[in-house]
Formats: C-alpha cells, structure tokens, sequence
C-alpha cells in the first residue's frame, strides 16, 4: 500500500505544477533536455562521419585531423581510393568488359570494376567513379546479375547521386544498398547471422558487405559476396580488384572487417512482380552503431 505521506507530497507537486508557471518549465526542461542532448549529439557524430576532412582543417591540428580520419574510416564512410593506392594503379587503365564469375549453368555472377577505362573519369558527386564508386559498382553487380536489366555503374552512380546516396567528400551513404534494391525490385530482410550469410549465398543469393580498415581497403568499401565454395569459403566480388575477386576467403576475415555500423540486415527476394526467391541480394555490417544513423 502506498505511504499516505509520499502520496500527498506527491498530489501536492502535482497541484503546483499545474498551477505554477515556473514549476511546468522547470520540469519540461528536465524532461527535454535529454532528448535535446541526444539529438545534437546524433547529428554531431553524424557530421563528423560524413563530411570530407577538408571541413575540419582550419580549425583542427594534424593529431585532431587524424583522429577524425580514423573515426570515419571505423565507421565505413571514408571509401575513397587514392591515387596512389596499390588497387587504382593495378586497376586503372583496363576494360572488363564480359567478366563473369561462376561456372555456365551456376549462378553467375556479372562483374564490374569502379577502375574500367570505359567510365574511370566518369562523375559521381564531386569525385568519379573510380575514386569514390564503389557503392554504385556493387549495386551495379547485383543489380544485373539478379535482374534482366544491365545497368552500368556509371548509370548506378547518376541514380544514386540523383536520389541523395553520394556522401560528398567519402563515397556513398550505405543506404544506397536497400535504396537500390527497392528501386531495382529487390526487396529487403533483416539479421543475418553468420550461418544466414552461408546459407544465402548457398541458396544462390548474393550480400552486399560493408567492409572496414582490412585486407579490402584502408577505409571503407563496398564488396559483394558472391558465393560459398565446398570447403566454407567465400567468393567475393570486389569492385576495386579483380584480384580479391578471384581469391577464396575465410569467413571469419569477412566478418572481422565488417563496418562497425549499421544492424546487421537482408535484402531478399524479388519484388511482388515477380521472381523465384533465389533472385535476391542481403546485406549485412558488424552491429556495433545505433539504428538511424545511414
């Protein structure tokens, strides 16, 4: 039962603060200013993942400047290949035109390379494709691989940057995977495990992972995992290299560098207008970052 004393000092401060002016901003202000607080810091570290470093520069020190690199490179933004990188001068100045992966009568995989001569210099925001477009290229891979449609990326990359997906200064927003997806009539399913990865691209299905500092890159990049062989291990499709692309990797490698960022996810399945269930891409990153900030 209730104290008696408790519940009448409790009326009473009810009483006050109807009657009380001053008591109702007091506690609308206590009420809010949490909700207040976590909303600037949201758009804050939102900020501080999505904007180029050139931002910060003039009022930021080398150390700080670092430390905001290696911030945004933790989070999978930062997905731009220098020119200088290992993967731009092995890559540039080829045409992969016709390169498919996967053996005639399996699921084959149709590769694009961001670094193809035919649309290197090509636009994508402020930067090109073969810089900053490795979120279009592997949509481009999924996209045509699942559907009969055979989109570019550089078409991807108009798309994307059109419908709000370029992150200026870093590459794409990962939403540009479930954007894409829907816009292409493949639809989303959520929380993969890592025995789901397995079974989806067993079940001929591919995933779209967001990868962090690793093997695949010194930031962030998107790749497409594109199958599982006999043995467990995973077929990737890397826009950024044909090399990785050929390689088998371990499980464990993928999920390691996966972006510590958005909640694990699937894309599956075609669209109600039609499709067998295998047509389908998934995408997943390690779940570390709070929902809402793609």
């Amino acid at each position: 039962m209730a104290n008696p004393v408790v519940v009448k000092t409790v009326v009473g401060i009810a009483v006050k603060a109807a009657s009380d002016e001053k008591t109702r901003t007091r506690i609308l202000t206590v009420i809010l200013a949490p909700v207040i607080f976590t909303l600037l810091l949201t758009a804050f570290v939102l900020y501080l993942v999505t904007s180029p470093l050139s931002v910060f520069a003039s009022f930021l020190d080398e150390d700080e400047l670092e430390l905001v690199e290696e911030f945004q490179i933790g989070y999978g933004y930062n997905q731009n290949i220098g020119i200088h990188d290992n993967d731009y001068i092995t890559g540039s100045g080829q045409n992969y035109d016709g390169v498919v992966f996967g053996e005639e009568g399996d699921n084959q995989v149709t590769y694009f390379s961001q670094l193809d001569e035919r649309w290197a210099g090509a636009a994508y925001g402020s930067s090109t494709v073969s810089r900053s477009g490795c979120g279009p290229a592997s949509m481009s891979i999924v996209v045509s691989t699942l559907t009969d449609m055979v989109i570019d990326p550089p078409h991807m990359a108009g798309w994307a940057y059109s419908n709000g997906y370029y992150c200026e200064g870093n590459g794409s927003y990962h939403s540009l995977i479930p954007g894409a997806a829907e816009h292409y009539g493949l639809s989303v399913e959520g929380d993969l495990s890592a025995q789901g990865i397995v079974d989806a691209l067993a079940d001929g299905k591919l995933v779209v992972a967001i990868m962090a500092k690793g093997h695949f890159t010194k930031g962030g990049h998107f790749i497409v995992l594109r199958g599982v062989t006999g043995s467990g291990k995973i077929l990737v499709a890397d826009s950024a290299s044909i090399d990785r692309s050929r390689q088998d990797w371990d499980l464990s490698i993928i999920l390691g560098e996966a972006r510590k960022g958005a909640g694990q996810a699937a894309l599956s399945g075609q669209s109600e207008e039609g499709g067998d269930g295998h047509d389908s891409v998934s995408y997943f990153a390690a779940a570390y970052e709070p929902s809402g900030f793609l």
